[in-house]
């Protein structure tokens, strides 16, 4: 399983990689108790059932199942090989990695879509090489240097440009082992209707590479030069590019996430790249979608704080709103920086400058509700009575939505103080709203709010089940205890295969003279399956120590088991030689059975 690396250096670079950290950047942990649990990133759940053990150095979903080191978690995570994981994690730790292989990595991504990522990541260093160095990308580049984009904003977001030509992209990746039919699947060439030949479907444009959440290139935005139309020309959906998951510049600001604890999100791309030039470098945007419920799954699984940047118009407005009714909906802490006449983040920060947008916008953020007592006023004339109590009765009904009564009170004083109304009158009113609304919408209206729980093992098991894991448990503990279940068992196995498997395996582990360790253990098994098993099992609460008596009682419910088992096969025996009028053979077997049950 590892190749030529040595086992030193695996053990090495994996103490040096806190498996908490490396999950951290892609999973929001909270602590609970001496682990750490969020929403397993290999399963859609709403909750917490991902467990991560610092002590033990290993994690485990108890929805799905998935479970391993911190090997497994980024071989998975990111679907890539043993060696890759090596790789990547010997790098953030600092560890310098000399190693040779004949072997090709194994990734389990499917043939032709590896293909498609390599295009797409070849294509990206081309346009990116035609900005930088050539004169064909000159008036591109002068272009984006008026517009304010420095060289090094460039070079961080991979910026590019596609050449004028017909088909010059897909004649540069045929000549690269590309078929045209498969890079027409990828959305980078066209088939044309008057032939069979094809043409590239970005021509003469500076062009943006879009990137998955682990950061691969997986489609392009590409704006016109010359106010060519459309302005914009983005790949279509693909198997490797979907508008509604994909999020713009996620996988640069998922980990900056974890110091600034939120997200910022905003209308485009171009408005990230402006707002990371003037500091803000955990902001994110949708490509051309409304956000939907995978953007929130994805932003959910990193923190459950966002503030929304939109732009300032009636439309973007309106974004607002739904966005952030979307993200409260699926429990998200949010807050909406709202920017002033019409203006979009770009224009701002180019009129205002980098610091006012950093302290007078995103600072100074509107919490949901003072956003809706705005938002609530557009197209209202407030002099007009029929206006001020449409206004007064809808902020009364989201002020009933509200679960903290600190929060109602503090909403209500301001609705009384701006209309000079009485506030016991608007709690009357509030109340009257809130039990109307509980008997038409009970779930929406449920106080106070339920507090949920990480999910953990629950499942009741079979005694000697219990026992055997029990065992297993310890033994992950001490290798001593290990030999001495050897010795008691004296020849027997445990009932269940996947347990007499992690224990054949863990003898040899000791043997080698390892030290008790699970998180290195996991290694050792080639079986994803007995490897989810032995982090299941190592979730399992247990004492410190095993007496002798404990050790004993649980041998014996595994041997039980099989002289249980024993027994039923005898009494199937006895059955049949009394149909078959054997007598004396049942007798006989009968006495075998009172034999068994007197060794219990």
């Amino acid at each position: 399983m590892t190749g030529k690396i040595p086992e030193e250096v695996i053990h090495q670079i994996r103490e040096s990689n806190d498996i908490t950290d490396v999950i951290s950047d892609y999973v929001q942990l909270k602590k609970q108790g001496r682990n750490y649990f969020g929403l397993c990133p290999f399963h859609g759940e709403s909750t917490p059932s991902f467990s991560v053990s610092p002590e033990k150095q290993i994690y485990h979903c108890f929805g799905c199942g998935a479970g391993g080191n911190v090997y497994s978690f980024l071989m998975d995570i990111e679907n890539i090989s043993f060696t890759e994981a090596t790789s990547r994690l010997a790098k953030r730790a600092g560890i310098p990695l000399q190693f040779h292989t004949d072997e090709t990595p194994k990734t389990s991504i499917p043939n032709d879509f590896e293909k498609m990522l390599s295009a797409h990541e070849l294509l990206t260093k081309f346009y990116h090489h035609l900005l930088i160095n050539t004169k064909e990308g000159q008036e591109a580049l002068e272009y984006l240097f008026t517009r304010g984009f420095t060289k090094e904003l460039i070079e961080k977001f991979e910026i590019g440009w596609s050449l004028p030509h017909w088909d010059f992209a897909t004649r540069f990746l045929q000549k690269r082992g590309f078929s045209a039919q498969l890079m027409e699947k990828a959305g980078l060439s066209i088939r044309s209707e008057k032939d069979e030949g094809y043409f590239d479907r970005f021509r003469g444009r500076i062009m943006f590479p879009l990137h998955d959440s682990k950061g691969k290139v997986v489609a392009f935005s590409a704006r016109s030069l010359n106010n060519e139309q459309p302005k914009y020309l983005n790949s279509p959906e693909t198997p490797l590019f979907n508008k509604s998951e994909l999020l713009y510049n996620f996988h640069r600001a998922r980990p900056l996430v974890r110091k600034d604890q939120q997200f910022i999100l905003l209308e485009g791309f171009a408005d990230v790249i402006t707002a990371d030039q003037a500091g803000v470098h955990n902001a994110i945007a949708t490509m051309g979608t409304s956000l939907t419920d995978r953007h929130v799954q994805a932003i959910k699984r990193v923190t459950d704080q966002v503030i929304i940047c939109y732009d300032g118009d009636s439309a973007g407005i309106q974004a607002s709103f739904r966005a952030a009714t979307l993200l409260s909906e699926q429990g998200l802490k949010l807050r909406i920086a709202a920017l002033p006449d019409k203006l979009d983040p770009d224009d701002y920060i180019k009129l205002n400058g980098a610091e006012k947008f950093k302290n007078e916008i995103i600072g100074a953020s509107l919490t949901f509700m003072a956003f809706k007592m705005l938002y609530y006023r557009q197209n209202k004339n407030l002099q007009d009575e029929g206006d001020k109590l449409q206004y007064i009765e809808e902020i009364l009904v989201e002020i009933s939505k509200l679960r903290n009564a600190v929060e109602r009170d503090h909403y209500l004083r301001l609705l009384a103080d701006e209309f000079s109304l009485s506030l016991e009158a608007l709690k009357f009113e509030q109340k009257q709203i809130y039990f109307a609304e509980k008997k038409r919408q009970p779930l929406q209206f449920q106080t106070p709010q339920k507090i949920v729980y990480p999910r953990t093992e629950s499942k009741l098991y079979p005694a000697f089940h219990t026992a055997e894991r029990r065992l297993i448990a310890h033994m992950l503990k001490d290798g001593d205890i290990a030999y001495k279940v050897r010795e008691l068992l004296n020849g027997e196995t445990f009932n269940l295969d996947e347990h007499q498997a992690i224990f054949t395996y863990l003898l040899g582990y000791y043997e080698k003279g390892n030290e008790a360790n699970s998180s290195d253990f996991i290694n050792e098994i080639p079986d994803v399956n007995l490897r989810q098993v032995v982090t299941n099992i190592e979730m399992m609460v247990i004492n410190d120590e095993i007496s002798d008596q404990e050790l004993s009682d649980y041998i014996k419910e595994v041997l039980k088991h099989q002289k249980v088992l024993k027994i039923k096969e005898k009494m199937k025996e006895e059955k049949e030689a009394e149909r078959q009028k054997d007598y004396a053979k049942a007798a006989k077997i009968a006495m075998e059975i009172l034999q068994i049950r007197k060794t219990f």
